[in-house]
């Protein structure tokens, strides 16, 4: 369910921006990133206590690399977020009477979306792993929220950072949008940032949380 609301916001605010500000694709952006910031800090904070807000594929293959997540729960969770993602780009479209499914025409890669997104996918996981392990878990949601808000103008890939929602934003040919001869890169990309952030957790918070010693 988390999925779903969080890719209904991002691609139903993105549809309202474009239909509120036609003629201004910075304030477009703006809206849309305003939106998606406060509905991520609602959801997390909501889904958090109930299931450790699982919407993104790469936190999940994270955590289980920290032992934080049964690698058998990916099963579970990794199709999950892609069905919900899906669900929820199909349920923006409705909301706002565009057809429920409409193939992205927005082409979005290239060499410095692609570099933008390992950066965008590393930041978000070490803003969460880091204050995890830095005994701030509690304010996660802020810190997510915030941060995906800013990496939305200083990232030129507009900071995707979920597989699972990059492929949901495939079924809707709207501002939020992206095409599908897209999405493997930007995919590629968000592993690699993965990898990245890995290595940059271990490095700087060599101790475990206590989740992660579980």
């Amino acid at each position: 369910m988390g999925s779903a609301l969080l890719t209904t916001i991002v691609i139903g605010s993105g549809i309202a921006a474009q239909q509120l500000s036609p003629t201004d694709v910075g304030l477009q952006l703006l809206e849309n990133t305003l939106i998606t910031g406060a509905g991520l800090f609602a959801l997390i904070s909501l889904f958090g206590p109930i299931s450790g807000a699982h919407f993104n594929p790469v936190v999940t293959l994270a955590d289980v690399y920290f032992r934080g997540t049964d690698w058998r729960d990916l099963l579970f969770y990794v199709p999950s977020q892609i069905v919900g993602c899906i669900s929820g780009a199909l349920l923006a479209n409705f909301i706002f009477a565009l057809p429920v499914i409409s193939w992205s025409q927005h082409h979005r890669i290239n060499g410095p979306h692609f570099v933008s997104e390992i950066v965008a996918t590393a930041g978000l996981l070490l803003v969460i792993f880091g204050l995890n392990r830095s005994g701030k878990a509690d304010i996660t949601p802020a810190g997510v929220a915030a941060y995906i808000t800013a990496a939305y103008f200083f990232t030129s890939s507009t900071s995707f950072a979920n597989p699972a929602i990059t492929i949901g934003r495939m079924f809707s040919n709207t501002f939020a949008g992206i095409a599908p001869s897209s999405v493997p890169g930007f995919i590629g990309a968000q592993l690699l940032g993965l990898a990245l952030a890995v290595g940059l957790v271990t490095y700087l918070w060599p101790s475990k949380s206590s989740a992660e010693s579980k």
